[in-house]
């Protein structure tokens, strides 16, 4: 539920053992063309940098006594590789150099699949924004009926919310996934003068960002993905939740296609698919603070806050993906009720109008004379039974000022809807403009 099946395997164990076996391999490669190992040995270490040569669990294990799995996947390298390679594997690195590295491969390759969701979720918005743009409902604040407006209105917040998240994420798969490699305290001494060299080309051959110095204890990248990512799940959190309370049996104004039942009751139509994303949004925020509270660490080697990143990195970069590819499927099938919108929007026979009603009547009466009438006649209506409008058209005050046209016009919802007309080409506008980048 908190997953995707290609994000799990993007995360996996084995996922993060073959990226560590990408750093190894990467770097005996670029190391060879560096003149530091010999070709020969750097092609014989590439050849056995395949998962499927490693027993995870065993490294696992092993990982325990020294905090870090690369002690014993470095041993299981240097046992397959031959003879005159064995000297050269690992040369010059740390653990922290694999891992971080490592880490930045496997976000990588799930930042493609989240930015594939983002970007079809949002164009799905585009899609309901235009549908819907002259879609009257009523808009809540405080969880109270507040004024008309638009489903596609809704829809073009939702947009710009994730075309945001997406931007943000694309500069971090761009710019900000750097290769990680400084040796055991951030100098490269093992390697004298080619060291800076051997950086370049290995992040060259991992089609990685060359960063300007080693990172070890530098934590802005990992925090600016976490940041990123957790963004993205409040914007994805934000969708579902709307369509959560839209769905309300007593509201109807949305439904979940793929909706799901309920253990004891038949009749239930949950929205599942909602209810998922909101989960994997709540869960996010504390990956993130767990993330971020790691960032103060030690001198040029941390001791256990670097550690502490791994899971919960792994943790959220599934929950995003999750989220994203869920929310994909919930605007693509997402139900529309215009008629269950309208019936809403007319429940207090009028009242939400009041504030246009006021405006009306400002130049002849004044700020104050003004809204103190209107809510008089709001009071009556509600006594009576009966509608602001008639209300309005009852009341002699108001009839001195305001014709029965300007009444009406004045009580009409959708003639109240200020710029969000505007408001929606102009998110349209902004998504178009970001898709031909």
């Amino acid at each position: 539920m908190f997953s995707t099946p290609e994000a799990t395997e993007r995360t996996s164990a084995a996922a993060w053992v073959q990226a560590m076996l990408d750093f190894e391999s990467a770097l005996a490669v670029a190391q060879a063309v560096a003149g530091v190992v010999p070709p020969a040995a750097a092609r014989e270490i590439a050849r056995h940098c395949r998962a499927e040569l490693f027993d995870a669990d065993s490294i696992a294990e092993r990982a325990v006594s020294s905090a870090t799995p690369v002690i014993a996947l470095v041993r299981d390298l240097t046992a397959l590789v031959g003879e005159d390679a064995r000297p050269h594997v690992h040369r010059g690195a740390t653990s922290q150099d694999v891992v971080d590295t490592a880490a930045m491969l496997i976000a990588r390759d799930v930042l493609d699949l989240v930015l594939a969701d983002l970007r079809a979720a949002a164009d799905e918005c585009a899609r309901l924004a235009e549908e819907h743009r002259g879609t009257v409902m009523i808009g809540r604040s405080l969880l109270q009926q507040a004024l008309p407006t638009t489903f596609g209105s809704r829809c073009a917040t939702w947009l710009t919310s994730l075309d945001a998240a997406t931007t943000a994420l694309e500069r971090i798969r761009h710019e900000r996934l750097a290769v990680q490699f400084g040796g055991a305290a951030g100098t490269l001494a093992a390697l004298g003068a080619d060291g800076v060299r051997v950086v370049r080309l290995l992040a060259a051959e991992l089609g990685l960002p060359e960063p300007v110095v080693p990172w070890h204890t530098d934590r802005t990248r990992v925090a600016e993905l976490a940041g990123a990512l957790g963004t993205a799940a409040g914007a994805l959190g934000k969708i579902a939740l709307d369509v959560e309370l839209h769905a309300q049996t007593e509201v109807g104004e949305l439904s979940d296609a793929e909706a799901g039942g309920s253990s004891a009751m038949p009749h239930k139509r949950n929205p599942v698919s909602a209810v998922l994303v909101t989960a994997a949004a709540r869960r996010a925020p504390g990956l993130v603070a767990t993330l971020l509270s790691a960032m103060p660490q030690e001198h040029e080697r941390a001791a256990g806050a670097w550690q502490s990143e791994w899971e919960p990195l792994t943790e959220l970069l599934r929950l995003v993906a999750a989220a994203a590819a869920r929310t994909r499927r919930l605007l693509a099938g997402l139900q529309v009720h215009p008629e269950r919108m309208a019936a809403n929007l007319d429940l207090t026979r009028g009242l939400v109008m009041a504030e246009s009603a006021s405006g009306a009547l400002l130049e002849a009466l004044g700020r104050t004379e003004a809204q103190d009438l209107v809510a008089q006649v709001c009071r009556r209506a509600v006594q009576q039974g009966t509608t602001l409008r008639a209300e309005l058209l009852a009341d002699a005050r108001v009839r001195q000022v305001l014709s029965e046209e300007q009444v009406i016009a004045a009580t009409e919802p959708g003639d109240y809807l200020g710029s969000a007309p505007a408001f929606v080409d102009r998110a349209l506008t902004a998504h178009a403009e970001l898709e031909k980048r």
